[in-house]
């Protein structure tokens, strides 16, 4: 399935965050990319607001359209609050907590690791980025992974990072998803409640 694959940077600058990672660029030039990025900008309207917040979950999250709103559906048939029902899916994406036990240093290179089969869910191998996880699912590197400059790399980097929903044993390079988080644990800036309104419509 297609990705952005395009400049992370222009992205980051459209928002105006980090989105797609830390950028110079955001630093350098703090206007939106383009012929007219420091002209005045004119007001959005309701529906621009939140389409706008919609795209920034997407890329966030590195999901397309279509699987996007296949993930609002299901947000909409489970019981809770939709919008943060819809983030917890989006959490418990198999890539998007790779990426959160510090075994990649971000979304794309831990679906990398995941499509290449480097990672084990409950001891078995899976290869689907989008696979959605459960708690009490461990997730683990495969053995003859471990010793990869990439993991070992990000581990000793990102390993600080704490979230309490979920464990990680890094003797046995292995994470465990305790239960899905509550919406004041999810630490990106979305605003998930203008999503739901824009699919209300």
């Amino acid at each position: 399935m297609a990705r952005y694959i395009g400049p992370k940077a222009r992205i980051s600058r459209k928002f105006n965050e980090p989105i797609l990672g830390e950028s110079k660029a955001l630093q350098k030039k703090n206007y939106a990319p383009g012929q007219h990025g420091k002209g005045k900008k004119r007001k959005q309207s309701e529906y621009a607001v939140q389409l706008a917040e919609k795209q920034k979950a997407k890329y966030i999250y590195g999901v397309l359209e279509r699987q996007f709103a296949h993930t609002f559906d299901k947000a909409t048939r489970k019981k809770g609050v939709t919008g943060e029902v819809l983030l917890q899916l989006l959490e418990a994406r198999l890539d998007n907590t790779v990426y959160r036990l510090g075994i990649a240093p971000t979304r794309r290179a831990a679906r990398q690791l995941v499509i290449h089969k480097h990672i084990t869910v409950n001891g078995d191998i899976v290869n689907i980025p989008s696979f959605t996880l459960r708690p009490g699912d461990v997730i683990g590197v495969r053995e003859k992974a471990k010793s990869l400059e990439s993991i070992t790399n990000s581990l000793s980097i990102q390993g600080a990072k704490k979230y309490s929903w979920l464990e990680w044993d890094a003797n046995e390079m292995a994470g465990k998803l305790v239960h899905l988080p509550v919406r004041a644990d999810i630490p990106e800036n979305i605003n998930e409640q203008l999503i739901v309104e824009l699919y209300s419509k």
